[in-house]
């Protein structure tokens, strides 16, 4: 007898956990059941959306990953290397139009741009700019141009 009620007490107590856990109101056992089905369904679903969003995020940053950017201070200027596994058509201007908007001059640059892109340039400041650029102000700078160059890129396809 004592038997019996620990069972019933038990599954009591594992019902109302299930119907804490799937936000059930009813007090019936077959309503709550039917209730952790469908909060199951859900969450099935819901796991199912967001390896769907996982891949497409995947796909799309192994399809169009960025470039690389490294900006070091030397001691008149910067030596600023960019590269990238894959050839970017347009890149390269749009980096040269950045160093143009900072004030920057380009005192020597190697270019690749057959099956990867890859620039290692040395920028010195103009002269005539009153105001002192660090390193970091460089890279945010490259980074925001290869940024617009993406998306201007992704627009084309």
């Amino acid at each position: 007898m004592v038997s019996m009620e620990h069972k019933r007490a038990g599954l009591h107590e594992k019902l109302q956990l299930l119907r804490s856990i799937t936000n059930s109101h009813s007090m019936k056992k077959a309503s709550i059941i039917v209730d952790a089905s469908k909060y199951i369904e859900e969450l099935k679903q819901k796991v199912e959306r967001l390896n769907q969003d996982i891949t497409a995020a995947q796909t799309s940053n192994n399809r169009n990953p960025l470039p690389m950017v490294t900006v070091e201070t030397l001691e008149k200027g910067f030596l600023i290397n960019i590269f990238s596994e894959k050839s970017c058509p347009g890149l390269l201007v749009s980096i040269l139009e950045a160093f143009q908007d900072l004030g920057l001059n380009v005192l020597e640059a190697r270019v690749s741009c057959t099956d990867s892109f890859r620039l290692q340039a040395v920028g010195g400041e103009n002269e005539e700019q009153s105001e002192n650029i660090d390193a970091q102000v460089v890279k945010q700078a490259v980074l925001q141009a290869i940024k617009n160059w993406s998306e201007s890129s992704d627009e084309q396809e």
